[in-house]
This record gives structure tokens, C-alpha cells and sequence, in this order.
């Protein structure tokens, strides 16, 4: 039972007692860990998630007045998941040609221009030889094909530029961009794959909108030049230049034409089969609505769209091609233009095989040129990585390596209210910011709702341990634990705390309270035993009339998930995908617990505290946002922003944690166990300017976690 009289405390009658962590097992020693049950719980959840926001798509949707209805709607939450509302400056292009090449059909122009202030992207422009007129263009969007040597890059533009010479050769203007990650600078596209940049998610990032935006700008300066036919625009790309093209296609109606090659697959087949842990962060939107994928192409009707795939491609597999393209189908159809959506399958793997490239240059034949010539030549390489360089020496002032940093704007923080209207305002712009934001993956629940079992109730040295088991959510049980002094009954308890525990916190919890009740534990996997512990523990039921309460949230102890790091990573990955986070979810257990704890016989009239620690302590005081009647928080090291965790979609572009702080301090004692007292001066300024009184925001100066 770790910490329970360290964090139970009372002002006045009840002393504060300290008690030091129970030594932790060091990973070398630590046995391994069956977290099966914890695997086939999260699978279970994913599949019904997966299913219920397949059945959401197009729901409600049967006539075309419907869907023109809602379309504009769609459009701009995809803006929004793409980090690109409020749509950034279209600030002036800078567009500089470096250099050109010369073929005998065609110029290649190796140009660069700056999508806003020192974001660069690098590209070659096709420029056809003789054209009589105002030429239709295509903007080739590239996949993920790393050309650099001898340490410098020199761009997927060059791996892809036989796409280019082909349009070009055949009366387009092509242009061809490099990407954020494999351009001639390298930004990232794997923060959350590689880098463990959850903090993304609560920024509301994704480099997919780099990509769109990166798009949008490339279509601004196609429509700058002369030799363009500004009302002829289309677009291609395979693979990551695939996903971008769906971006542009379902983001701006310039685009007239649209043949995503392998960038596109649903949500089943990236959730439940997997496909997501073959693709970096540049491939999703920041999922906020919840949408499958069906939805970003039905964006693009009317407009010719041909959706291209190999057969055997393991990261777009064709049942869920085929599937994005059933379901587009009746939106078509509804528009009477069913002959503008096309499927075209070829045999293969995920590459770029020359089949696919013919259809998609009859494609835009017929659509954008109105022609439908035989396709007599193929795409094939004519120059070296080397001649279509853009930069000799890369810009001192790039953003590209950074962008992550600065491309969706975080919340700054707010200035002190000095009334309660004003403070009245923020909160409830905070809280609708937060429902609609970041916990909009919550369950639609009624405290009804939650099922509570008691497994079993022993009684030992003087204390009484429940073990109790509660439905989160359908088909997901988690462990709670209540214990108080033998002679006591729950009524007369003086208060209960539910502690949130994170995985540290579970284990030190079983180590002691193994000591006085073996037979409950006896299962656990968790080793070791922590006798001084227990002994303190009774000491406390002893000589105050005290309820703790224990839960562990998903993931956490009998629920654990998998110990390996990159099936660690790919679970929380899934998770925003259905548009929720694992510390969002858990937060929502959290309130479950309390409402669950509430229906146990006497416990409901008894003050309720919350405790936690670390990221713990972030999921306890945002469950007392969405709960009643929290009396007192207790958190231990919470994290002093968000970015350090816990994570929930968006939230920094609304508030960072010392506003939860406020916000829960209005209605709850909060008290901070920290090792820096002016993190917090936002919350103690508001407590002090809305006469909340001096205890309402205390910070006790504590040694640093780990000390």
C-alpha cells in the first residue's frame, strides 16, 4: 500500500506522515511478465472501437443534399486534424530556380520556394518543349524513396523523377517536390514511430500537415506560371506521395484530377491488422473526429479520382482498398458521376511497378486533357541524383528540422482573471475545448452504467481489503481495491482515497499489501514482499478511521500490455487513430473508478480524495474535471506541461496542466508535491485573485522523484 499515509493527509487533526518508496525491482532481475490478458483486452477494445467508427461513416447519409449539407463541415475538421486551422499566412513564395537541365523534350527547372518563412521545399519543375498554350499540370507528390550520398540528400524528388520526365514528354508541366523528411533538408516524419514524440499528439501535430500545406503552396506557385493552365491542375503520387495526394485532393478543389497510388487503406486494416507500425506520422491525421478513411476520399467527388493499388502490397492491403472504395462509391453515384471513381488493381507488392504508372498516365490523359491516347512510353530514368540538386549549400534560416516545434501554434498562458465572470468564461471555454478536443473518444456512459463486482473481502491484522472489479467499458474490467480499519464501517469513515496508480505504483502496492493478505495476491506476478510497508500501513488503519482505495486504469498491472517498447508504441499509436490517447483513456477509467467506489454500501456519503503520482497524477486531476464532489487532490511530481505527458489529443492548443490545476482548485482542496514551487504560480495567482482562500492551491517542497 504505498504512500497511504503520505498522501492521505488531513489539515490540522491528521499529521502528515511520510513513508519511503518500497525499493523497486531493477529490470535485470525482474522475471518476465505474462501480459497476455492485457494483450487480449486491448485487441478486444480496438476491434470494437475499429467497428463502431466504421459503422459512424456516412451515417445518416442517404441523399445527396445530405452529404452537401455536411461536406463543407467535413472539410474543415480535416483542416483542423491537419494542424492547419487557423490556416497559416500564405506568405510570399520566394520561388528561386538554382539551375536547369536539359532534355531534348523537355527543361527541368530545379526551383525552391518557402511554403511560409523559412520552411523550404526543394522540387523540380517539367517544363515540355514547343507548348503552344497554357499547358495542364500535374503535381507529383513523393513516396518515401531516400537518395543521399556520401551524407548529403538529395531528395526523393530524384528517386521519383522519371514520373516528371514522363508527363513532361507528354505536353505537362510536372512539378515535383521533395517531402519534409526526405528532402534535401531532413525534417522528421517519425515522432511518435521512432522518436517517442507523444507530445505530438497533444500539440495536435502531424507532419501530414506539412505535407498538405507544403501541397497547397506548390499549387499556388504551378498557378504562377505562365506555361500553366491554372483551371488544369492534377495530382499523383505513390506510397507517401499516395496519402499527400489524398491530403490535397480532399483539401483544395484546384485540384481537378486525382490518382492516390498506395496511400490510402481503412481503419481495420491499420488498427486491428496492423498496417499502422508500417507507417510513419506523415500518413494520419491527428484523428479528432473519428473518421475511417473512406471519409477523406469522399472529399474529393465529384472529381475524376482513380484509386491505385498492387494486390500483394502489405502496408495498404487490397481488402481495405477495396473497402475505402465500396463505400466512396454511393457518394459518386449520388452526385450521378460514378464513371469519375475508378479502381484500378495490378499484381504485386508495395512498389512502383510500371503497370500502375500507365494507369495513372491514361488517367489524367482522359481527365485533364481529354484525350486517350496509347501509352507507348515508358517512364524511365534520365539523370543522376547529382543534376537535380537544388541547394549547393543548404539555408542558414530553414525551419524544416524544427517544424515540428512551431508548425501548429501551442496555448500561451492566459493572463490572471480578476473576477469571476472572466475566470467563469475561461473554464467553460477550457472545458468545451476539452470534451469536444481532446476527450471526444469518450464513451457516451451515465454513472448507471458502470457494473461493479465484489470478488472477494478478507479481513487481516486489524484491516479489511475488497476486491472489487468494474466495467470501464464493454468487455473491460479493472481491478479495484478498497481497504479501511476492520472496526469501522464504511459510513463512519472520516474520508476514502482512491489512489491512481501507474505501473511503479501497482507494483509497490502488491509488495505491500501481499504482506497482510497473501491469498489475494497469490496470482500476481509481481515479486517480492515489503513487510515494513505493511507494517506502517496497519499502524495507519490503526489510529485513523481511513478508506483506501486502489485502481489501476488499462495497461497498468493485471491489465498490462506488452513489455516490448515497440509493441508499446504501436498500441498507443492505435490509440489516436480511433481518436482517443491511452492517458486519455485512462483518465476516463478514473472516473469510472468514482463512480464505481461510489455504489459500494456507505462509501458514497464519505469525502473523497484523489491521489497519484507522476503521469498518474495528471489522469486523477483531470478525472476530478469530469467528476463531482472531489474533496482534495494529492498529485506527487504531475508533470509541469504536457509535453513531458500525460498525453491528450490537442490539449496544448487550449491549455497547459498549472490551467487543469485552476481549474480543478476551483471546486477541490489541490495539493502539490513538488520539488519546484513556481511551476505552479498560475493556479496559486487565480486562487489568490478569486479569494478561493490560501489552502486551495498548496505546493509542499518534496525531493526530486527517484531522490
Amino acid at each position: 500500500m504505498p504512500r497511504i499515509p503520505t498522501r492521505a493527509t488531513l489539515t490540522g487533526c491528521l499529521a502528515l506522515l511520510l513513508l519511503t518508496l518500497s525499493a523497486t525491482l531493477q529490470a535485470d532481475d525482474a522475471p518476465a511478465v505474462d501480459t497476455s490478458r492485457g494483450d487480449d483486452l486491448v485487441t478486444d477494445y480496438f476491434q470494437r472501437e475499429t467497428r463502431k467508427l466504421e459503422e459512424a461513416t456516412f451515417a445518416g447519409i442517404e441523399t445527396l443534399e445530405e452529404w452537401e449539407a455536411k461536406r463543407e463541415e467535413f472539410r474543415g475538421q480535416l483542416f483542423e486534424m491537419l494542424g492547419l486551422d487557423p490556416l497559416p499566412e500564405k506568405t510570399p513564395l520566394e520561388a528561386t530556380i538554382t539551375g536547369t537541365v536539359d532534355h531534348d523534350d523537355f527543361t527541368v527547372e530545379r526551383v525552391h520556394f518557402q511554403s511560409r518563412p523559412g520552411l523550404y521545399v526543394t522540387g523540380n519543375l517539367y517544363v515540355p518543349k514547343g507548348l503552344e498554350g497554357k499547358a495542364p499540370a500535374v503535381l507529383y507528390v513523393c513516396g518515401h524513396g531516400r537518395v543521399k550520398k556520401d551524407g548529403i540528400s538529395y531528395g526523393n524528388k530524384t528517386y521519383y523523377h522519371y514520373h516528371g520526365s514522363w508527363f513532361a514528354r507528354h505536353g505537362y508541366v510536372c512539378l515535383t517536390i521533395d517531402t519534409l523528411q526526405l528532402g534535401e533538408i531532413e525534417g522528421i516524419h517519425h515522432g511518435t514511430y521512432r522518436h517517442d514524440m507523444f507530445w505530438w499528439n497533444a500539440r495536435g501535430y502531424t507532419p501530414a500537415g506539412v505535407e498538405a500545406w507544403n501541397c497547397i503552396r506548390a499549387l499556388d506557385y504551378l498557378q504562377s506560371r505562365a506555361e500553366v493552365d491554372p483551371d488544369r491542375l492534377g495530382v499523383t503520387g505513390r506510397s507517401g506521395g499516395g496519402a499527400y495526394s489524398w491530403w490535397i485532393a480532399a483539401l483544395d478543389e484546384r485540384i481537378k484530377v486525382a490518382v492516390p497510388v498506395a496511400g490510402i487503406t481503412n481503419l481495420k486494416n491499420h488498427v486491428i491488422d496492423g498496417c499502422v507500425e508500417g507507417h510513419c506520422d506523415c500518413m494520419f491525421q491527428v484523428n479528432t473526429y473519428r473518421w475511417d478513411y473512406p471519409m477523406i476520399a469522399a472529399l474529393v467527388a465529384p472529381r475524376p479520382l482513380l484509386i491505385s493499388n498492387t494486390d500483394k502490397d502489405g502496408i495498404f492491403p487490397l481488402d481495405g482498398v477495396v473497402d475505402v472504395y465500396m463505400k466512396v462509391r454511393p457518394i459518386y453515384e449520388l452526385y450521378g458521376k460514378a464513371g469519375n471513381l475508378g479502381l484500378h488493381i495490378t499484381e504485386g507488392p508495395h512498389k512502383d511497378t510500371q503497370q500502375l504508372r500507365v494507369h495513372a498516365f491514361q488517367w489524367m490523359n482522359r481527365h485533364l486533357k481529354g484525350e486517350e491516347p496509347l501509352i507507348d512510353k515508358p517512364a524511365v530514368k534520365y539523370f543522376e541524383p547529382e543534376e537535380l540538386r537544388v541547394f549547393d549549400e543548404l539555408p542558414n534560416d530553414e525551419q524544416n528540422t524544427s517544424i515540428h516545434e512551431t508548425f501548429v501554434a501551442k496555448a500561451e498562458t492566459p493572463t490572471i482573471p480578476q473576477d469571476e465572470a472572466t475566470w467563469k468564461e475561461m473554464r467553460e471555454g477550457w472545458m468545451s475545448a476539452l470534451r469536444e478536443k481532446s476527450f471526444r473518444g469518450f464513451p457516451e456512459q451515465s454513472a448507471d452504467d458502470v457494473p461493479l463486482k465484489v470478488l472477494a473481502t478478507e479481513t487481516q491484522d486489524g484491516v479489511t481489503l475488497m476486491h472489487c472489479e468494474f466495467m470501464t467499458q464493454e468487455h473491460y474490467p479493472l481491478p479495484l481495491y478498497v481497504a479501511f480499519p476492520a472496526d469501522t464501517k464504511p459510513e463512519d469513515l472520516d474520508l476514502t482515497v482512491l489512489n491512481v496508480l501507474d505501473q511503479q505504483e501497482w507494483e509497490e502496492f502488491v509488495r505491500t499489501t501481499r504482506v497482510g493478505f497473501p491469498k489475494m495476491f497469490a496470482d500476481s506476478q509481481v515479486s517480492g514482499e515489503d513487510a515494513d510497508g505493511w507494517n506502517e500501513a496497519k499502524q495507519m488503519f490503526g489510529r485513523f478511521k481511513w478508506g483506501m482505495a486502489y485502481v489501476a486504469p488499462r495497461g497498468i498491472g493485471p491489465t498490462e500490455w506488452s513489455r516490448d517498447e515497440r509493441e508499446r508504441t504501436h498500441i498507443r499509436r492505435r490509440f489516436m487513430l480511433l481518436g482517443q490517447t491511452a492517458d486519455g483513456m485512462r483518465v476516463w477509467d478514473t472516473v469510472q473508478a468514482i463512480l464505481a467506489l461510489r455504489q459500494l454500501d456507505g462509501i458514497s456519503e464519505v469525502p473523497l480524495w484523489l491521489q497519484g503520482e507522476r503521469n498518474a497524477a495528471g489522469w486523477a486531476l483531470y478525472a476530478s474535471l469530469f467528476s463531482d464532489d472531489i474533496a482534495r487532490l494529492d498529485l506527487w511530481h504531475l508533470p509541469k506541461s504536457h509535453r513531458d505527458g500525460p498525453i491528450f489529443l490537442n490539449v496544448l492548443r487550449f491549455l497547459d496542466i498549472p490551467q487543469a490545476v485552476a481549474m480543478a482548485a476551483e471546486s477541490s482542496q489541490v495539493v502539490l508535491y513538488e520539488e519546484d514551487r513556481d511551476a505552479w504560480a498560475f493556479p496559486r495567482a487565480v486562487a489568490d485573485a478569486l479569494d478561493w482562500g490560501e489552502e486551495q492551491v498548496q505546493v509542499r517542497t518534496i525531493k526530486p522523484a527517484g531522490n
